[in-house]
């Protein structure tokens, strides 16, 4: 499902009813646990955290002028979605987080390459989420993304 919006907060005030609070709890758990420097925002039509271009002015290398993406999330048809460049870009992140689910989870992981699906939204595993934003600083992620992605 796409939303029009322009702030997190209009996002939000689209989406289902029943989904309201829980998505008001992932982007508390997200904005309390990412390092300083990412910036919160609308980017591809969700709740996107990036690199801004004042700390990144060469920007997405696919869209320069669009500040670096790092994670976001949407309220889809069936599920909300959290998508994680960090578990796309490096495997020890990505392994970590497919050892730890189970963990937090009795479901079945549900991830695509960088995108991680909750059906079953009462059972989203914030605790998992808050470690997995902690992982990664904006240094750290330029670094990622300038060796493995962007051409130099």
């Amino acid at each position: 499902m796409k939303y029009e919006a322009s702030t997190p907060e209009e996002y939000i005030a689209q989406v289902p009813e029943e989904r309201k609070e829980v998505l008001e709890k992932l982007r508390e758990t997200i904005k309390q646990n990412l390092p300083d420097g990412f910036q919160e925002g609308i980017q591809y039509e969700m709740i996107g955290y990036y690199v801004p271009l004042s700390v990144y002015p060469d920007g997405y290398h696919c869209a320069p002028n669009e500040p670096l993406p790092f994670m976001s999330f949407a309220s889809q048809k069936n599920s909300i979605n959290l998508y994680h460049s960090g578990i796309y870009a490096i495997p020890k992140i990505h392994d970590w987080f497919v050892n730890e689910y189970p963990k937090h989870s009795k479901r079945k992981l549900d991830m695509g390459k960088s995108c991680i699906r909750f059906k079953k939204i009462d059972e989203i595993p914030f605790d998992l989420i808050a470690e997995l934003c902690s992982k990664i600083t904006v240094e750290e992620w330029i670094d990622v993304y300038e060796t493995n992605v962007k051409k130099k």
